[in-house]
């Protein structure tokens, strides 16, 4: 990214910060928050990228019924791409230090996310149970990025457990976002404009399986990702022995 554009997106990054935090303030803790600072984010932040995004699958977000929503996460700028889909009603599992984040800390205390430090294992699974918490009680949805860090380039990594878990206890589906490779897109800008093509998959049904069930329905996760992000990325699709790139419709 050059030096501009970099300046310009920390300047748009404090702008819908700044407009956010009073409204969160008025309403700590609003099902609807994530979603209101989530489309300021993008709103700011797009235009000084000078990317597109490009929704499919819209239909398949969550509305009404909580589900766990899992995405691959590729950097930080995953904020101003997402922002585009968060749903309402939902809250986001993430990691301990972003609340040390100046602003965007606050906002993601008063949005009712999940905080995990996965190097605890107390913490982390205390995390889960928040997770578990807001999926029954608060009648949230949960976003979770089940590959824990970020890919920076490196496709999709391997994921973790947690949110598979969660699922199952819960019995609500899972939905799926891919998005493309869009740092790729950013760095060659060609003669067409940079675009993050991102697509929401069929939810996957959780409630016929048991806690024993839960590596299986990751494995079944992952190679759908996988299969869908290679479409997305022009990659010839990779198909692991036992594989199903299919999904179960909730």
């Amino acid at each position: 990214m050059n030096p501009l554009r970099a300046v310009l997106l920390a300047v748009s990054f404090i702008c819908a910060s700044l407009i956010s935090l009073p409204l969160c303030l008025a309403r700590p803790f609003h099902r609807d928050n994530n979603r209101l600072c989530s489309r300021l984010y993008a709103a700011f932040g797009l235009p000084c990228l000078g990317l597109k995004v490009r929704l499919e699958g819209k239909e398949h977000l969550p509305v009404t019924e909580p589900r766990v929503i899992i995405a691959n996460h590729q950097s930080n700028l995953d904020l101003f791409v997402m922002g585009r889909i968060v749903p309402s009603n939902a809250v986001v599992v993430g990691k301990q230090s972003l609340s040390l984040v100046p602003l965007f800390g606050q906002l993601f205390w008063l949005g009712g996310n999940v905080l995990i430090r996965r190097s605890n294992r107390r913490q982390a699974m205390a995390a889960m149970k928040a997770s578990q918490h807001a999926l029954l009680k608060r009648r949230r949805s949960v976003w979770i990025f089940p590959e824990g860090t970020r890919s920076r380039g490196n496709g999709l990594l391997p994921f973790k457990k947690g949110a598979f878990h969660t699922a199952i206890a819960a019995a609500v589906p899972i939905t799926m976002i891919c998005v493309s490779d869009y740092g790729r897109s950013l760095a060659s800008r060609g003669q067409q404009p940079p675009q993050a093509h991102v697509r929401v998959l069929p939810p996957v049904a959780t409630a016929h399986l048991k806690p024993s069930d839960a590596m299986a329905l990751m494995a079944q996760c992952q190679a759908a990702m996988a299969a869908e992000l290679a479409d997305l990325n022009g990659q010839p699709a990779i198909n692991e022995p036992g594989s199903d790139s299919h999904t179960r419709a909730a």
